[in-house]
């Protein structure tokens, strides 16, 4: 029985492989993303003026595009929920709140996944 539960294992990853090794890279990064929306992802948006950090917001699942609600065209924005990270420490201290956040496609922003 064993014996039978790692071919078909083995199998399954074959074929999982294959197929995405088919890909495009372009499919290939939208699997990875609807993955990752799924599972969430433990990010930090950090907002800059200039070289200084003046918003962090960290807890951040995911930022998304804004879509227009006739057209459906993208918008010059990005939105997201996140902890707003007032004393920039990468913790949620008391009173710091989970909040709406949306940042232009013209401002200095960088999001990636939390170091901690």
């Amino acid at each position: 029985m064993l014996q039978k539960i790692k071919h078909t294992a083995l199998i399954t990853t074959v074929i999982g492989v294959s197929l995405l090794a088919a890909c495009t890279q372009e499919q290939q990064n939208k699997i990875s993303r609807s993955i990752q929306n799924w599972t969430g992802t433990n990010g930090v948006m950090e907002v800059y003026a200039g070289d200084k950090l003046v918003r962090r917001f960290i807890k951040v699942d995911k930022v998304s595009t804004a879509l227009g609600t006739d057209d459906k065209a993208p918008r010059a924005y990005r939105y997201g929920y996140g902890v707003l990270d007032e004393n920039f420490n990468f913790e949620v201290d008391p009173g710091e709140k989970k909040v709406y956040f949306e940042v232009s496609d013209y401002s200095n922003t960088v999001f990636f996944e939390s170091p901690r």
